[in-house]
């Protein structure tokens, strides 16, 4: 008889789990909430020009602040040293050598503070993941962080 039951029981437990239809399901349209403005394939629009983020025509001074550089090395070795070298070298993520001319100052502080929008629209952005294969986790900078990382990074890349 005890048998049986626990037989029995285990039957209304499996049938309880399964199927999965009777949980209510969402009847919005992701893609719709995401944004109106798609090209001929579905795919969201952009524009690499109008960058993705706060940072618009920011223009870092022609010389180096130091004390900025150094609140960026800070920030650098508590969030991105475990995944970015300063020299060329890969590591997770690209190396930081050169990185101030490779791309703009707003493409760069657009990027570490609206990480997960740029690798979603940025193709610059899409081509780096292609090469490291690991998306840069969000940071959570301030823009304070933000612009002080980028002032070391341009003292890593030779500007005094």
């Amino acid at each position: 008889m005890k048998k049986m039951m626990l037989i029995g029981l285990f039957g209304l437990l499996i049938a309880s789990c399964g199927g999965g239809n009777s949980h209510s399901e969402s009847t919005a349209n992701p893609a719709e909430s995401v944004t109106k403005e798609t090209t001929e394939n579905g795919n969201p629009a952009y524009d690499p020009n109008r960058g993705e983020g706060k940072f618009k025509d920011f223009k870092a001074a022609p010389t180096l602040d130091a004390t900025q550089a150094e609140n960026g090395n800070k920030v650098y070795n508590v969030k991105c040293s475990s995944c970015h070298k300063t020299n060329e070298e890969k590591l997770v993520g690209p190396g930081w050598k050169g990185v101030t001319g490779r791309h703009t100052a707003d493409w760069i502080l657009n990027f570490i503070t609206n990480t997960d929008e740029m690798l979603n629209k940025d193709p610059k952005a899409q081509a780096q993941l292609e090469i490291c294969l690991v998306r840069m986790p969000n940071q959570n900078l301030s823009d304070d962080d933000a612009k002080a990382l980028y002032e070391f990074m341009r003292k890593n890349d030779g500007v005094k």
